[in-house]
């Protein structure tokens, strides 16, 4: 809409060449069709009103759509690539062949860009010239400037310019300018996707949903590589993290090939979640890890942080609900050939932190000394709820704690729609954890998901006082490495 709001106002003006040296490639399209005049014929030499023989297939007037597909698709929701075929008006320059590369070198900047169109064509009466297709943008009213005709006269090559027509077609429109033209005028068009393998995956909005099959068909013919398009069709599901999807174009298969941060993984995307726009997220904290460390991954999904992480020589415990996930892990474990360290499970999260993860902070903990330099990482990527198992490290561990040096870190996400969105998950955090974390945590920002919501990691490593409690009084050996199992009982249900 900005797009389209900014080009009425170019138009509306008469400082061409102002306005636009500052215009996106669409936006030039639209504006350069003001320069166009009538067109007898393909070929018009300006000056020598010479005609050739095609018919007559450019409107009289000009018009300020003439770059733009033609406007009869508008609400097509069935494609007919026929039916977006255009002849718009542009400047060429007549050369002999063999001077061709030199005058496409002198006049870079003048040559017509736009992708899938020929800048040289043949002359149709003269088979040693060529002629080559100017911008019109670049050249108005179909004028070269000095500078431009100085060059040609040293090039011996006479500086009168043709009036060509171009035939535009379907392979010739970017998918945006192509959805633009179909949709209702003033309706917002969707032409961004997340890629995931072959998998084109579209978030349409209900005034698109009418031409969903269209929109699909025009991403996947755009896209080299996509051969399936899907449209989400409900919420994410906050248990296994999947989503219903409706195939849009193309085959019917979801069983696909990814590859992120120089790891191969393989997963069927109806049945587990994949985000390729947290690549990034996923590579800042395996970078934390030196080898050695160990990662307890508490939604692990199909391995994103665990293989990375076991790749980098740490010891990994990962666990995921979801049993396609769970299953999706073991095998890209065995993909990338790091199944034997990675320690697997397919729990809930809060028993996964009360069971693997406790009795391994319990073996390890106490044996650690001041001069080791392993340290232990918790990740809960489950935004929409792990804030609120944060609760679960609550006395976790029962004895003296341990330096302080070996507290485990941990890096929760959550999302946020608070005007202060760092201020926010902090203040979550610390309700379920019941302590302050002023002074002793961090927050990065992961990205925006959508207006007023945003998708944050908030890192801090567990107090003493919270993960620990005093060992039970009638316990006559030392309990450091044991668990106050009457007490944690009864803890666990008041906490549940």
């Amino acid at each position: 809409l900005w797009r389209l709001g900014y080009c009425a106002r170019l138009l509306k003006t008469n400082h061409f060449r102002t306005a636009a040296s500052n215009t996106s490639f669409p936006e030039v399209w639209m504006l350069l069709a003001q320069y166009s005049g009538r067109i007898p014929g393909l070929f018009v030499v300006v000056k020598k009103n010479t005609f050739f023989t095609m018919p007559e297939t450019v409107e009289d007037k000009a018009n300020p759509e003439l770059y733009l597909p033609h406007p009869g698709v508008r609400g097509m929701t069935l494609l007919n690539r026929e039916a977006f075929k255009r002849t718009v008006v542009v400047p060429a320059l007549k050369v002999r062949k063999e001077i061709v590369s030199s005058v496409l070198k002198s006049l870079r900047h003048s040559v017509l860009q736009r992708p899938g169109l020929k800048r040289v064509v043949e002359d149709p009466e003269d088979e040693d010239s060529r002629f080559v297709i100017l911008d019109p943008h670049k050249i108005p009213e179909f004028s070269l400037g000095e500078s431009e005709q100085q060059v040609l006269r040293q090039l011996s090559v006479h500086p009168e310019v043709s009036k060509y027509n171009l035939e535009l077609t379907y392979e010739n429109f970017k998918s945006e300018e192509i959805l633009r033209a179909v949709l209702p005028e003033g309706q917002e068009v969707t032409s961004g996707f997340s890629r995931v393998g072959h998998i084109a995956h579209l978030n349409l909005r209900d005034h698109q949903l009418p031409y969903r099959h269209l929109i699909g068909q025009v991403i996947m013919d755009k896209n080299p590589g996509i051969t399936c398009v899907v449209n989400k069709t409900s919420i994410i599901d906050s248990t296994y993290r999947n989503f219903e999807m409706e195939v849009l174009a193309g085959e019917n298969n979801l069983v696909t090939k990814v590859k992120e941060n120089n790891i191969a993984y393989e997963l069927d995307f109806s049945k587990v979640y994949w985000n390729p726009r947290l690549s990034t997220e996923h590579g800042r904290i395996v970078e934390l890890l030196k080898p050695g460390d160990v990662l307890f991954d508490v939604f692990a999904g199909i391995g994103p942080f665990a293989i990375p992480a076991a790749r980098r020589k740490c010891r990994v415990f990962a666990n995921d609900l979801n049993p396609e996930s769970y299953t999706w892990l073991l095998h890209n474990c065995k993909l990338n050939k790091v199944d034997t360290k990675v320690k697997a499970f397919n729990m809930d999260g809060r028993d996964f932190l009360r069971g693997p993860v406790r009795e391994e902070l319990s073996k390890e903990l106490p044996l650690l000394k001041e001069e080791q330099k392993t340290a232990f990482h918790i990740v809960m990527n489950l935004p929409a709820l792990a804030v609120e198992f944060l609760d679960v490290f609550r006395h976790l561990l029962v004895g003296e704690p341990c330096s302080p040096a070996g507290l485990p870190t941990v890096h929760c996400y959550g999302f946020s729609k608070h005007s202060n969105p760092a201020r926010d998950i902090q203040e979550r955090a610390e309700a379920s954890l019941g302590t302050s974390l002023a002074g002793r945590c961090s927050t990065f920002l992961v990205r925006n998901v959508a207006p007023n919501k945003e998708m944050l990691c908030l890192t801090f490593q567990i107090p003493a006082d919270v993960l620990y409690k005093r060992p039970c009084p009638d316990e006559a050996k030392p309990v450091s490495k044991r668990l106050c199992t009457s007490q944690d009982s009864s803890e666990e249900k008041l906490l549940s």
